[in-house]
């Protein structure tokens, strides 16, 4: 028997996605996120880089944050993605991809909870919040594209995590069959 078709044999048996792996691996990206996030932002603090903006340069501070958003969610994703995959042995861009799709739906869970929260209280009436003097087109628009590389940036970088996840896993499993090592 070769190492190919003992592969085969065991990804038929044990092959798929893996709901437990893939939710600790959303965990793990929140906790990611959670702790990047400090830290950026007890950087920022600690440089006193929140002093130094002004009203005209809040348009590069906002892209700048966008970027640094993006390579949070990015790295912890990958990490969710990598902790599904290596749990899992097999399916590492499955795995990935079901990392990121708990994320999307307990986003979607949470934005409806919310949608019946503000009806039931009507909190955002209450707040009285001023006027922001921006196109509300604009913003959609903007939203819209900021969303649509978010989700994107977020699903490569938890497939790539689920892929060398399972990278390890095909290493020992090399290992297993090389003969040439002096401990076979």
């Amino acid at each position: 028997m070769d190492q190919d078709s003992v592969r085969r044999r065991e990804k038929e048996a044990f092959g798929g996605v893996k709901f437990g792996a893939t939710f600790l691996g959303w965990l793990t990206a929140v906790g990611a996120v959670l702790l990047l996030a400090s830290l950026v932002t007890a950087a920022v603090t600690g440089l006193g880089i929140d002093d130094q903006v002004s009203s005209q340069n809040l348009r590069d501070v906002g892209i700048g944050a966008a970027i640094v958003l993006l390579a949070i969610l990015s790295v912890a994703y990958f990490l969710g993605g990598y902790v599904a995959g290596r749990m899992s042995r097999f399916s590492g861009l499955r795995q990935g991809v079901a990392v990121w799709l708990w994320g999307l739906l307990i986003a979607v869970a949470l934005a409806v909870v919310g949608l019946v929260a503000d009806e039931q209280t009507n909190i955002t009436n209450r707040v009285s919040l001023p006027p922001i003097p921006i196109d509300s087109n604009d913003v959609t628009t903007a939203g819209l594209i900021g969303l649509a590389v978010v989700l994107g940036v977020t699903l490569l970088a938890a497939m790539a995590g689920g892929m060398a996840g399972m990278r390890f896993h095909r290493k020992v499993d090399r290992a297993g069959f090389d003969t040439s090592s002096p401990d076979a």
